[in-house]
């Protein structure tokens, strides 16, 4: 499977792996149909979600299997 990144957006991530929207939803991160799902890396939105980037990253990439 392709490595999840933190420059990448929630709509790469969802494009990879629609399943990872579940990882996602644990973190608060609810914002699926929000336009910045699409233009905001995972990195803004970690910040934004008050989330450590990097231990979110882990999860998604323990997930996309």
């Amino acid at each position: 499977m392709k490595q999840i990144t933190k420059d990448m957006s929630i709509g790469d991530v969802l494009e990879i792996n629609p399943k990872l929207k579940d990882v996602l939803m644990g973190f608060g991160m609810h914002c699926f149909g929000c336009p910045y799902s699409l233009a905001e890396t995972l990195e803004e939105a970690a910040e934004v979600h008050d989330v450590d980037v990097e231990f979110l990253l882990k999860k998604l990439n323990e997930e996309n299997v």
